[in-house]
């Protein structure tokens, strides 16, 4: 039976000469594999460049819920990215996200709340044109809402250290090195809190910003299973430095 569905690309990985297997995060489905065969042809109907990191798509697709591998039948990219491909920051960005969500919902079963997020949260990133090297931060530790272990902001005025295990703050320095002092847990928050389009408001430092994405990841580390270790980072950091 054939199904319309919207995906995420996050991952691509080689079948045969010709063919590819690309994992999707689709809004019906939660993550699925769909094979899809002369993808590398020159005259392919679904070419490569459409399976980029993150890249958007409407799909129409077959669904078998005893497969592990699932077909297509179309794919066309909705939106098309404008400025993502085309810009070395932004593209970078992406594949650093990519990376991170890949490894946070690989097993993610259908969740629309979740896909609506990421899937317009990416167009919009695609379509801003002031770009802000905060936005990696404040996508990641708003998208813990959607996953389930946010951040809780509610402060006392004793409370002067964010424990990263709990998620929330404490009044003693905690015994563990996973948690941050007040200053930097007050950043952290803000990214948290303050909406995507007045990001650009937020003024970090980039010590200050490598600092809270070193933390974020750690934060992931700590609430998501088997999350493993991120390395496109660095190269993120070398370029917004």
């Amino acid at each position: 039976m054939l199904h319309k569905v919207r995906g995420i690309v996050l991952k691509t990985t080689n079948y045969s000469e010709t063919s590819v297997v690309v994992q999707v995060f689709t809004d019906k489905f939660g993550m699925q594999s769909y094979l899809i065969n002369g993808v590398k042809k020159p005259r392919a109907k679904i070419k490569m460049n459409m399976l980029q990191s993150l890249h958007l798509l409407d799909m129409v697709v077959y669904h078998n819920v005893n497969a592990n591998i699932q077909r297509v039948s179309e794919i066309r990219q909705t939106p098309v990215f404008k400025t993502i491909p085309y810009d070395i920051i932004k593209s970078s960005v992406t594949i650093f996200l990519n990376e991170v969500l890949y490894k946070s919902i690989r097993q993610q079963a259908a969740d629309e709340s979740l896909f609506d997020y990421i899937f317009n949260t990416i167009a919009w990133f695609d379509e801003t044109e002031q770009l802000h090297p905060n936005f990696h931060l404040s996508f990641l530790l708003k998208l813990t809402r959607f996953l389930g272990f946010y951040p809780n902001d509610k402060r006392r005025q004793d409370q002067n250290y964010f424990d990263l295990h709990e998620g929330e703050f404490v009044s003693r320095q905690p015994f563990h090195l996973n948690f941050l002092e007040l200053d930097d847990a007050l950043r952290f928050i803000s990214l948290f809190n303050t909406p995507l389009e007045k990001i650009i408001e937020i003024k970090f430092s980039n010590e200050q910003r490598r600092f809270l994405l070193d933390k974020i990841l750690v934060f992931y580390t700590l609430h998501t299973a088997s999350f493993g270790e991120i390395q496109s980072h660095k190269i993120l950091e070398t370029l917004l430095s």
